[in-house]
């Protein structure tokens, strides 16, 4: 177990945003977390993520506690993210973008660099071939050096991965990584989420498109107002009687 969420509560003033939430992530594997809007879905990333603190409750990554930490020590422990609004550098190329996301694992000296030294210059040398190499992976590869505020929104979502891929996560949380993506762009998106679970990276994901989530997830968790409804391999929370009627409905196959 990668992630170990244990009785995970949040209150906003009076307002309790999460109840008690518990569950786990298996290493490897790609989580679905569902629910409606306001279901706590976001508020749980950001807890997980070290952005809001929890009011109680404990965080296990890799069996290390986490809760208390503040987002760059969950960030340099291999947890990266998106946001359901994008967060880019609009001004950036797309490399630049990427090559941002490299600060937590490249190692850039400052004299060295200031003095230009053989040494430095082949370093930055790799941190924009590896760069270049998640924007082709992520398919944006002929978008390198156009700034990041003239690529449509798919294309900004996918960027958005591809800068989270750069600090070489072992767990990426997604939110809604496919919101307003055409069918094809979707596809792509499905695609590279299987091969990074395929290569070991643990994945969480948020998304309304119940169909991408039942195909691509191996267990999923449903939220209602802040708390678990359950939590099942996708055939059976699909058969869950109040997932059926709150959230699922009838769904079509995405593909």
């Amino acid at each position: 177990m990668l992630l170990e969420i244990n009785q995970i509560t949040r209150y906003f003033g009076g307002l309790c945003a999460l109840a008690h939430v518990s569950f786990g992530i298996e290493s490897g594997s790609v989580h679905g977390l569902i629910g409606p809007n306001g279901a706590g879905k976001t508020t749980l990333i950001n807890i997980l993520s070290g952005i809001t603190p929890a009011t109680s409750g404990n965080l296990r990554l890799g069996g290390r506690q986490i809760e208390t930490f503040p987002a760059h020590k969950v960030a340099a422990l291999g947890v990266a993210r998106t946001f359901q609004n994008i967060r880019l550098f609009p001004a950036l190329t797309c490399l630049e973008n990427v090559i941002a996301g490299q600060h937590l694992v490249a190692s850039r000296p400052l004299l060295p660099r200031l003095m230009c030294l053989p040494g430095a210059r082949r370093q930055e040398e790799t941190y924009q071939k590896q760069s270049l190499e998640i924007l082709v992976r992520v398919g944006l590869g002929d978008r390198a050096n156009l700034p990041a505020q003239h690529l449509s929104y798919g294309e900004r979502r996918r960027l958005e991965i591809a800068r989270a891929l750069a600090s070489r996560p072992r767990l990426l949380l997604l939110d809604e990584p496919v919101a307003g993506m055409r069918r094809q762009e979707m596809l792509g998106v499905a695609e590279l989420i299987r091969s990074l679970a395929n290569e070991g990276m643990t994945i969480l994901l948020i998304e309304h498109n119940m169909a991408f989530v039942m195909e691509l997830c191996s267990q999923i968790t449903v939220l209602n107002f802040g708390s678990v409804i359950t939590t099942g391999r996708p055939a059976d929370v699909g058969m869950h009687p109040e997932v059926i009627e709150a959230y699922l409905g009838k769904t079509d196959h995405y593909a």
